[in-house]
């Protein structure tokens, strides 16, 4: 059996690598021109966790994962005003780069993956599918994935146009190196809020910090030039800010998007199934979406093995067991969304209570709790 899944970020490292070791002859196109590395931090834990457990990768992410030990928000001079100590409650939370978690899983992949492509055209017969892909090559494959992201091609081309569900927000992200920025945030994260603005600094390995901005954006359009954007509308608030945004690059070293969901009422047609952010996108202010996107992964390996072959009703079982949890996930994050960038300073003087709140005995295992919309009984094999 041959499959072909387009896009090597976390969901298709993941399928080629479950896929692989069930026998199928797997291959991987992703049109980025290189591996992506980098991208922002993230708090891995979850039915995901679960999954690298069982692919053999849990020293790799003790060993990738950063020791972020506070959670704390500052103001335009850097004096905090609300922190939460991460103590009690995280043993099962890992804090590392969504590009180190990609690269842990990468490693472990033998599949050939073709870069700077994509799929083109795609036509289904009742055995197979055959592709064309940009590079100008064809393929004969017994499956295709579409794990190519929230503005997935796959998708488009196999079931239309489906709009992503704009939050009304933007995001950005990118690193600097700089040892001195590096001490003075050191093993925690930093945060800044305004009415409908954050931005966020967390120290990395060898002398960078990362930087990550979020903007309440009533219109969906990308700004032309996106790293004059971020300076117009944070570089006056002070602390930090002004300094590492003089540094900001230019795409693709700075990571600027929509913050979306992604609904459907289908994952897949025929032989075509799609993972990860192509049909379940979660949206930042979930900050689940890498779990989900490796526990999809596996259910669709796990509901494939079981299905002998049978490629249509492998798909429908794998979105029947997957879709419930998302739909929560997805629930959460729209919830969520009014505190991450508050869109006035009542709402930011509560988060700071709530902060303070988490900050008594007991109070981070809740924080911790609440920040866990489900998705662990996913992790229960079918195939056996």
């Amino acid at each position: 059996m041959k499959a072909l899944v387009c896009g090597a970020g976390i969901a298709g490292l993941t399928m080629a690598w479950h896929l692989e070791r069930a026998g199928w002859e797997v291959e991987m196109v992703e049109r980025a021109a290189a591996f992506r590395d980098g991208g922002y931090m993230i708090d891995f834990y979850g039915p995901g966790f679960q999954v690298a457990e069982r692919m053999g990768l849990r020293q790799r992410l003790m060993e990738a994962r950063y020791p972020v030990n506070e959670l704390s928000y500052v103001d335009r001079t850097g004096r905090q005003t609300s922190h939460l100590t991460l103590t009690s409650g995280m043993e099962q939370v890992v804090s590392l780069l969504r590009g180190d978690l990609a690269r842990a899983i990468a490693d472990d992949v033998q599949a050939p993956i073709v870069y700077g492509a994509s799929v083109e055209s795609v036509e289904q017969g009742a055995d197979g599918v055959s592709l064309r892909l940009t590079d100008g090559t064809s393929r004969d494959v017994d499956l295709l994935v579409g794990a190519d992201g929230a503005h997935s091609r796959v998708r488009g081309l196999v079931f239309g146009d489906v709009a992503p569900r704009y939050l009304g927000h933007q995001v950005a992200a990118y690193m600097v190196n700089d040892e001195a920025l590096n001490r003075r945030i050191g093993t925690r994260y930093q945060m800044l809020t305004e009415p409908g603005l954050m931005a966020g600094a967390y120290a990395l390995r060898d002398d960078r910090l990362a930087l990550l901005f979020l903007r309440r954006e009533p219109d969906p359009a990308l700004p032309a030039d996106p790293a004059a954007a971020l300076g117009r509308h944070f570089g006056h608030l002070g602390w930090i800010l002004p300094e590492v945004l003089s540094r900001c690059p230019d795409p693709p070293e700075l990571y600027y998007d929509q913050v979306t969901q992604v609904e459907m009422a289908h994952w897949h047609r025929g032989r075509v199934v799609l993972v990860g952010d192509a049909c379940q996108a979660v949206s930042l202010f979930a900050g689940h979406g890498a779990s989900m996107a490796m526990a999809g992964a596996w259910v669709l390996a796990d509901e494939l093995a079981a299905g002998r072959g049978d490629v249509p009703a492998a798909a429908a079982r794998y979105q029947a067991r997957m879709a419930p949890a998302i739909g929560e996930v997805q629930r959460f994050g729209r919830r969520f969304v009014k505190w991450m960038a508050p869109s006035n300073r009542w709402r930011i003087g509560v988060r700071d209570l709530l902060f303070r709140l988490a900050a008594l005995p007991g109070g981070d295992r809740l924080f911790v709790n609440s920040l866990s919309p489900g998705g662990h009984h996913l992790i229960t094999s079918r195939s056996g």
